[in-house]
């Protein structure tokens, strides 16, 4: 709390609008649209990576959130004041940081993966700055974000040394799936349980489940994907390329509009959204775009 409180003296409107900016890059809807361009149009083995490294550490993540329940800042301590617009967007509870992680699931393996130097200084430049922007913001402190970024670099890691096991071969496809559809459904029933006996409210207990709901649908279309779709990546032109992203990213958004409007806001209806939505990016869609491709052809 101290260094936040430093940095809330030094605070700019300047400042401000910039470290909102750059936190956003550590959001859902960023990370996601990344996994699906580079997933439907440039490197689907890649996308895979990013993919586990990302699902596996959000479910970790949301555990740790609900087992520890460390307020926010301003909670903590009543007289720091958040930067007004980045409140909205920091919900859940604040140990560890949810942003921090999902940019460290991004960056990191970018880094690992350039070939450059330059650009592997960029990448680790860019999740420590979302880290930072956290702080500065006032929604997470220092050990908020150090924590998921040493979680998030770890579950990076290990999925990078071990990358041939889960996508070189189909041979070991169903206990990798089956494996993390079990850690998908037990952090979901352990948020649950957590509600029903009242230790956690309905909102952060949903956290968990949307997680948990993602992780079912990596864990399916993974297995589906892998042992039955087997789409190619590289097919189009440049357009085609980008109608073809551009398209899959809009009917994502109306099937996550729909599915509050058709069925309610409901945490056992949010994780079956998120389910649905992951299994659209993994197989749905590439079914569609693979068809209409050999129809053409």
């Amino acid at each position: 709390m101290a260094f936040l409180t430093f940095l809330e003296g030094i605070r700019t409107p300047f400042l401000d609008r910039l470290m909102q900016f750059i936190t956003y890059f550590g959001q859902e809807i960023i990370i996601i649209a990344v996994i699906c361009a580079l997933y439907w149009c440039v490197d689907k083995r890649f996308a895979y990576m990013l993919g586990f490294t990302y699902f596996t550490a959000g479910l970790l993540v949301q555990s740790l959130k609900i087992t520890f329940r460390v307020p926010r800042p301003w909670v903590l301590d009543p007289q720091f004041k958040a930067v007004e617009s980045a409140i909205p967007g920091a919900t859940g509870y604040s140990f560890p940081s949810g942003h921090t992680q999902g940019a460290t699931c991004l960056f990191f393996p970018l880094a690992l993966k350039a070939k450059r130097v330059w650009i592997k200084v960029f990448c680790v430049l860019a999740f420590m700055l979302i880290g930072f922007s956290r702080m500065y913001l006032g929604v997470h402190t220092p050990k908020d974000v150090i924590v998921s970024m040493l979680l998030s670099i770890a579950v990076s890691g290990i999925i990078w040394h071990f990358q041939g096991f889960f996508l070189d071969g189909t041979q070991h496809a169903k206990q990798i799936a089956g494996v993390l559809a079990v850690i998908s459904f037990a952090v979901a029933a352990y948020a649950l349980v957590m509600e029903s006996r009242g230790i956690i409210d309905m909102k952060y207990a949903a956290d968990c489940c949307r997680a948990a709901g993602a992780g079912l649908g990596f864990a399916l279309g993974y297995y589906i994907e892998r042992t039955r779709l087997k789409f190619s990546t590289r097919t189009g032109h440049l357009s085609s390329q980008a109608a073809k992203l551009i398209a899959g990213l809009l009917l994502a958004l109306v099937i996550k509009e729909g599915f509050s409007l058709l069925f309610g806001t409901s945490i056992l209806v949010k994780m079956a959204e998120y389910f649905v939505l992951v299994l659209w990016v993994l197989v749905l869609y590439p079914y569609l775009f693979s068809r209409l491709g050999r129809r053409q052809a």
